[in-house]
């Protein structure tokens, strides 16, 4: 007994010094001698987990457990085994088990907060990072796990003051680091963020994320050559990795590289990329039939990775006058009375200033929370809901006098769900205003390479007369500026009759 006490302790000094493959041979042989050591079981769990293999340290760690359920370390290790597994909820209840055993366990905390943060609550994820820091106030990973819980709330500046007190316990920090750059990028800092993604991975070179981070960064500067090596980069740490496959043919199609761009997203399909987002960039391509409508997902990520820059990039590059054109044209036809409006698709507020003056209550509604959270600091909307605009209006029957959706219908090119449900959001009378991007053709939409949708004069005028709304108005319209040339639209005032 004394000998096999002495090889773990042996084992353990040589797993803490980090001679892995020197550590796993003693603990083999401690089960060769000890088939059911809980000590040698579950340290070889947590040493497969160090090296890549969670289902191998899950396993092992079961067989400990099946030996001592008392354990709250190996309950805690259980969960972090899980969570690389992407089983959130079960790890969930494995990290709640380890400290209903040990309730002061500050890495149990912190790790529950990680796997609260993948499962979307945000609040209690800060909550539990909050009572780790409160056990251990130098607990470097507690830290910076609450910048990102605070980074998904859109709260960057906080976000920042957090990776900053990570960083200052544990200088070389590659995920605080990298945590920050994306704060920095989401505050319209690029150069910064750059810096910060490259710091990271001067650290750890094997960082596939970071890769991808500086990947699309690049990407949105048109620096296509970097971006595409970036990507690159990712899939040689990680090969199958989704998302660095997925900005792969994004830049492939931004470069004109089409055949090699379609390529790419096929694979990206067969290493788990949303189906819909990938579907609908082959659809940009000509490669497949256009769908009516944007991906939600789509839509969302798109304005989510925007929101930090958003109003500065319209208004000083693209020359956007989309809100001002548009309410001009209301204010033409405006119903009398005191009105209820709604924004629909308000983004950042930028529509706001604009319909304050006219409304008696203004609501907005958005599918991007962090834009949500812009409009929300402007203090001009009465109230701010995140979600889809179509399931959205289709609760509110009769109960707004205006709808305006300021290049909205951009990513929405079959148009008839939205015409039903505004028909029957609005009251008698009101009225419904909207740009479109203008075709020629005969199509009713189409969608373009942008990745935006166009519609036709005539295509809108039969579609709000089968759906009982008068036209007050179809104005053409420049819209913004795209690649130094004007963007012909349609400014469109309808009313219910």
């Amino acid at each position: 007994m004394k000998e096999i006490h002495a090889l773990l302790q042996q084992a353990v000094a040589l797993h803490q010094k980090g001679e892995l493959a020197r550590a796993q041979a003693i603990y083999d042989e401690v089960l060769r001698t000890q088939p059911l050591n809980f000590d040698a079981l579950h340290l070889s769990g947590a040493l497969a987990r160090q090296q890549g293999e969670p289902q191998r340290a899950l396993d092992l760690i079961d067989g400990a457990l099946a030996i001592d359920t008392r354990r709250a370390i190996a309950h805690c290790n259980r969960g972090v085994a899980l969570q690389d597994l992407g089983r959130y909820e079960e790890a969930l209840a494995s990290f709640e088990r380890a400290l209903a055993l040990q309730p002061d366990y500050a890495i149990a905390l912190s790790n529950r907060g990680n796997a609260l943060r993948h499962l979307g609550h945000l609040d209690r994820a800060l909550e539990s990072y909050e009572a780790a820091l409160r056990l251990s106030p130098g607990y470097a990973d507690a830290l910076c796990n609450r910048a990102l819980a605070l980074q998904a709330l859109a709260r960057h500046e906080a976000a920042l003051d957090g990776f900053g007190a990570a960083l200052r316990l544990r200088q070389e920090y590659p995920e605080a680091l990298h945590g920050a750059a994306v704060s920095l990028l989401a505050l319209g800092k690029p150069a910064d963020a750059l810096e910060g993604f490259e710091r990271a991975l001067h650290l750890q070179p094997e960082y596939a994320e970071a890769w991808c981070s500086r990947g699309a960064l690049l990407l949105r500067a048109q620096d296509h050559e970097e971006a595409l090596a970036s990507f690159q980069d990712a899939l040689a740490v990680r090969p199958r990795y989704a998302r660095a496959q997925l900005g792969l043919a994004n830049t492939l199609r931004a470069m004109g590289r089409r055949d090699e761009a379609v390529e790419a997203y096929q694979a990206a399909l067969a290493f788990g990329a949303d189906a819909d987002t990938v579907g609908y960039m082959l659809a940009i391509m000509g490669a497949e039939q256009a769908p009516g409508a944007s991906p939600a997902a789509y839509v969302k990520a798109l304005f989510d990775q925007y929101a930090g820059n958003f109003d500065r990039h319209l208004v000083d590059v693209l020359r956007y006058r989309t809100p001002s054109l548009l309410v001009e044209a209301l204010r033409r036809h405006l119903p009398p009375g005191e009105l209820d409006v709604l924004d629909a698709g308000c983004g950042t507020g930028l529509c706001g200033p604009l319909l304050r003056p006219l409304a008696c209550l203004l609501e907005g509604v958005d599918l991007s929370p962090h834009m949500l959270d812009r409009a929300r600091d402007t203090g001009l909307y009465d109230g701010l809901y995140c979600g889809e605009m179509v399931g959205y209006l289709r609760t509110r029957p009769a109960s707004v006098d205006v709808i305006v959706a300021a290049d909205v219908f951009v990513y929405l090119g079959e148009l008839k769900p939205v015409f039903s449900v505004a028909r029957l959001a609005l009251r008698s009378g009101g009225r419904l205003a909207f740009s479109v991007e203008a075709h020629e053709g005969a199509e009713d939409f189409v969608l373009r390479s942008s990745g935006r949708y166009a519609h036709s004069r005539q295509g809108i005028e039969t579609l709000a007369r089968s759906h009982g709304f008068a036209i007050n108005e179809i104005t053409p319209s420049t819209l913004r500026q795209e690649s130094g040339e004007d963007m012909r639209g349609l400014l469109v005032i309808l009313s219910r009759g």
